[in-house]
């Protein structure tokens, strides 16, 4: 008899039904933060002089309900508050200063290793594509970690549309640059602008999620506004924020972090307890928000989404640098 392995993420269908929401308590729980948080985000208030966002009907998107949580969501006046954005600051508090950022009008460049090079406003892009809610677990490499609902489409859409050429093997991701309203810019002993990079199986797989939006509404400047990376497997400073350009290339980038320092940031920045950095531990993570340290679990979690991707023991996979 084939034995059928579903992933630990699944929930059977009888239970991703309208019933199970108000029978199973911690789903009921979950559902009610994610409405009281998103009734915390204030309306998107653009100046006059921003083109008005064109996307705010789509909003809230329907939840796949093969992406859950084992652990409660993160309260928005919690990660609204502290976030890492180096282009506006080195520290946590860089909500007011983000609001700087125009995000209409905002192209996303598609180029390099593709058959449809192309360049689309972020409207028609959203637009094209299929919108869901998904709750993911986001770990930072800074040991600690938060739950939220992010909404977007999965990477492998923008594959359909960007049509990589075979000889395509990463694909480099790249923020604005704009000194005049984003400060952190303007401190030059860094590689601006930001870039980051995964291979094109990792873009592919199931989990790796561009995000539009967050708790219900339209993502708020200081999450990366308006498209964002999620790959909840590997360390936050891979989910690059506020994406401009998609380079698909034959050679594996170089990353912001990877060069600043390579011995503490590398390219691949898999969560693994049992490799340290080389300033702090990395076994156990703080929930902000609640005080509470957890063991931190290798891939946070998703390792059998993700697993198959490495090579058993193989450095480059698993470890934080190199």
């Amino acid at each position: 008899m084939q034995t059928i392995h579903k992933p630990n993420w699944h929930i059977p269908e009888n239970h991703a039904t309208p019933e199970h929401i108000f029978l199973n308590r911690r789903q009921f729980l979950t559902t009610t933060t994610i409405a009281a948080s998103a009734a915390l985000i204030p309306n998107i208030a653009q100046s006059a002089t921003e083109p008005p966002d064109k996307t705010l009907n789509l909003y809230p998107a329907k939840q796949n309900p093969a992406y859950k949580l084992n652990r409660d969501i993160t309260p928005i006046n919690v990660t609204s508050k502290y976030n890492n954005f180096y282009e506006f600051g080195s520290h946590k508090r860089i909500a007011a200063a983000a609001q700087a950022l125009k995000t209409r009008p905002w192209d996303i460049t598609i180029e390099g290793e593709v058959q449809k090079p192309i360049t689309i406003s972020i409207d028609e892009l959203i637009r094209k594509m299929p919108l869901e809610e998904r709750l993911y677990r986001h770990r930072c490499v800074e040991a600690w970690a938060m739950a939220v609902p992010w909404t977007g489409f999965a990477f492998s859409e923008l594959l359909k549309l960007a049509d990589p050429k075979p000889s395509a093997k990463f694909v480099e991701m790249q923020t604005f640059y704009d000194p005049s309203i984003a400060g952190g810019q303007k401190q030059i002993w860094y590689p601006w602008p930001y870039k980051e990079g995964l291979t094109i199986a990792e873009a592919a797989n199931e989990l790796t999620f561009l995000a539009t939006g967050i708790y219900g509404k339209p993502l708020l400047k200081q999450f990366g506004a308006p498209l964002r990376l999620a790959v909840p497997w590997k360390y936050g400073f891979k989910s690059i924020k506020s994406i401009t350009r998609f380079r698909f290339t034959t050679a594996r980038p170089v990353s912001f972090w990877e060069d600043v320092q390579p011995k503490e940031y590398g390219f691949w920045a898999n969560v693994n307890p049992e490799v340290p950095h080389p300033r702090w531990s990395q076994a156990s993570e703080e929930l902000i928000g609640t005080g509470r340290r957890v063991p931190t679990q290798l891939y946070n979690g998703y390792g059998e989404q993700v697993a198959h991707l490495y090579k058993e023991g193989d450095s480059l996979g698993l470890t934080l640098w190199r």
